[in-house]
């Protein structure tokens, strides 16, 4: 299973950060002719503040997904008014995929967990799929629960069972119902 966390990042994410400012440089070069009204240079900087924001965030995800990330971060952009195209939002998708063990299981549900919440100002789908991730390592735990008290079982009654040979060897076992005969026949 899959779910995708808005607002992730990841490494080629960087690289386009970095083709996208060289594109900024373009788009003033060969974009509008002439200077950007005060509106217009209003509006670039709070894009250019958005997209600073949105590369933060999902750099803050990307660190704390570690190996769950499935793919890199995708944006949505916005073209400036000076032909520049800003990132205003992204996601990655992050595997939830269980483990082999419910140990393993809940690892990578802890993990999941972090990377949603890694940024400072997590979204409403990042706290949707820390809730997800929550409710499996929920699902873990119980499954360990459950192996733990089968296990225990399991060691009683063998335990039980040791005991019975032990006493049979040295004559006092217990009487079972079909062992038993009557000395007053």
């Amino acid at each position: 299973m899959q779910i995708s966390a808005a607002n992730t990042y990841s490494l080629p994410s960087l690289l386009n950060a970095r083709s996208a400012e060289n594109s900024r440089t373009a788009g003033r070069q060969g974009g509008k002719s002439g200077e950007l009204t005060p509106d217009e240079q209003a509006q670039v900087d709070k894009l250019k503040a958005r997209d600073r924001q949105v590369r933060a965030h999902e750099q803050a995800h990307l660190a704390a997904a570690g190996g769950m990330a499935v793919s890199g971060a995708s944006f949505t952009y916005q073209r400036g008014p000076d032909g520049v195209s800003y990132a205003i939002g992204g996601e990655v998708s992050i595997s939830t995929s269980e483990g082999r063990t419910p140990e393993e299981t809940l690892r990578r549900a802890e993990q999941v967990r972090a990377a949603a919440l890694a940024p400072a100002d997590p979204s409403g789908q990042d706290r949707a799929v820390a809730a997800a991730a929550g409710q499996m390592a929920q699902q873990a735990r119980a499954e360990m629960a459950q192996q733990s008290m089968a296990e225990s079982n399991g060691t009683d009654n063998a335990d039980k069972r040791q005991q019975q040979k032990i006493a049979a060897f040295y004559g006092n076992a217990p009487a079972s119902p079909s062992s038993r005969i009557s000395a007053y026949a």
